[in-house]
């Protein structure tokens, strides 16, 4: 028998942890982390020189089972993995990998360029590149009077 420390608040911490996190997610119209999918693939983010890149784990879906759309600032990223059909002589005694419908939407800076977004699925991961825009330098503008 395993000896348990007994915490009476930390559900209660749990509990306040999460409701705080998702009256953030509505103050900033970020629902990505909401359940709004089936399973929710592991997902890396990094910041090049000239690009952003998103590297989402998707093992199993077919690159036409991925949507990925661009709106408003937010990039979307959503599809579906089948379920392998069973025989029914098989006995599974634990099944682990998920499947049905997936969903996750990111915010994008105002230096992306929306409109040279592109993506590549290989081996099961999808790649999304997002290129920067060319930096714009400031100018004085003249006030007429």
């Amino acid at each position: 028998m395993a000896i348990r420390r007994y915490e009476p608040w930390g559900l209660l911490s749990e509990l306040s942890r999460e409701l705080g996190r998702l009256s953030e997610n509505a103050e900033t119209g970020d629902n990505s982390s909401l359940a709004t999918s089936d399973w929710t693939p592991a997902v890396d983010i990094r910041e090049e020189s000239d690009r952003y890149v998103i590297h989402v784990d998707l093992p199993g879906v077919r690159p036409e089972d991925i949507e990925v759309h661009m709106e408003g600032g937010l990039l979307s990223i959503s599809g579906s993995r089948r379920s392998e059909a069973t025989e029914s002589g098989e006995g599974y005694k634990r099944i682990e990998r998920a499947a049905g419908s997936f969903y996750r939407r990111f915010s994008l800076p105002d230096t992306a360029d929306p409109e040279r977004i592109s993506a590549r699925c290989n081996n099961g991961v999808l790649e999304v590149s997002i290129p920067k825009q060319e930096q714009t330098k400031p100018r004085r503008i003249q006030v007429e009077g």
